[in-house]
């Protein structure tokens, strides 16, 4: 009897406390079930562009995307971009990535939504710009979307030319140092030998290097290239500059542009010009001018070449030769004084 009595108690017990609980916390036992019924929203917020790879002719646009989500599970969730060509207006490319399920958020205060994160990347030809459309879709419903706008693709570097080594530039003064200076190491022989000086800057966080530059001496009025050297360029520390100096031998009394070209594994990266003035009673123009010039192709040929004999000043011309067929001048002349002869006889008988 006892024994009956006590699970009575026990029984009585477990319904009051399933009782006090249903009344304390309603949510508690329903959590579950309620999790799979609420519905699901789905906002997309303000994207985010940056540059991917950048190539030659293609450059890769990467979109920063971020889902407000809050309530029960969003099923079969996808993110279609579309690159429309701002200048055209035909679609240039769609990129869809298919997020799946995204689970539901907690119930309760400050649990109401969760931030979904993900990159889709768009590769576009590197010209112009382009409008991307953002559409989000759960169970093929479009639910959300966006769109943001990017200019001047074509300025993007391609990585194979990207280096953070530059030419220092001093100013645009005209008192300002050159980008490329020069000094005059020998002449003779109607031959000029110039030194010429450029600085580097590597305006990078890493150290860089494994550069070539070429330096040309281009003659002003001809764009004759008149001599050129290539300068290995080593490893450049970060936030340093660097002298690279290379030596140009040149007809003497030119005026010449001095051309610099970096290059990045064959690529050029960088380039700069400045002017050595040789003869100074011609100054170098700085807009381009028709002007005739005294120039002689000579100067810059690789070799002399010989020119053709002349006569001595002083010598006489040859006998010039010329021939003259058979002819009646005599023979006209006798015919002519008999004729006359005739004609006086005549007019003396009458």
């Amino acid at each position: 009897m006892n024994r009956e009595r006590t699970l009575g108690v026990l029984a009585v017990a477990v319904l009051l406390f399933g009782a006090a609980l249903v009344v304390a916390a309603p949510g508690a036992l329903a959590e579950k079930s309620d999790t799979s019924v609420r519905p699901t929203h789905l906002d997309l917020r303000e994207p985010r562009v940056s540059a991917g790879e950048v190539g030659g002719e293609t450059a890769e646009l990467s979109l920063d995307l971020r889902l407000a989500h809050r309530g029960g599970p969003a099923e079969n969730v996808t993110v279609e971009v579309q690159a429309i060509d701002t200048d055209t207006g035909l679609v240039a490319t769609t990129v869809r990535k298919r997020l799946g399920r995204i689970p539901a958020t907690s119930a309760g205060p400050g649990r109401e939504s969760r931030e979904v994160r993900t990159r889709v990347n768009v590769s576009v030809k590197r010209q112009g710009g382009y409008r991307l459309d953002i559409r989000v879709y759960e169970n093929d419903s479009r639910v959300a979307t966006g769109r943001t706008t990017v200019r001047g693709v074509e300025s993007l570097v391609p990585d194979y030319a990207d280096t953070p080594v530059e030419f220092h530039r001093f100013g645009e003064r005209e008192t300002s140092l050159p980008v490329i200076s020069y000094s005059i190491q020998d002449t003779g022989n109607n031959r000029t030998t110039l030194e010429t000086q450029t600085f580097l800057t590597n305006r990078g966080d890493e150290p860089a290097g494994d550069l070539t530059l070429v330096v040309k001496a281009r003659q002003v009025e001809s764009n004759v290239v008149a001599d050129e050297a290539t300068v290995q360029v080593g490893e450049i520390r970060s936030g340093r500059t660097s002298a690279q100096t290379a030596t140009l031998t040149v007809p003497a009394d030119y005026n010449y542009y001095l051309d610099a070209i970096l290059l990045r594994d064959d690529v050029v990266v960088g380039t700069a010009t400045s002017s050595a003035t040789l003869d100074p009673t011609r100054p170098v123009p700085e807009n381009e001018t028709t002007e005739e010039v005294e120039f002689n192709a000579g100067d810059f040929a690789s070799s002399p070449t010989p020119e053709p004999e002349r006569a001595d000043a002083g010598a006489e011309p040859p006998a010039t030769v010329t021939s003259s067929g058979p002819g009646f001048g005599i023979v006209v002349g006798l015919a002519a004084l008999l004729a006359l002869t005739a004609v006086l006889t005549r007019r003396r008988n009458a």
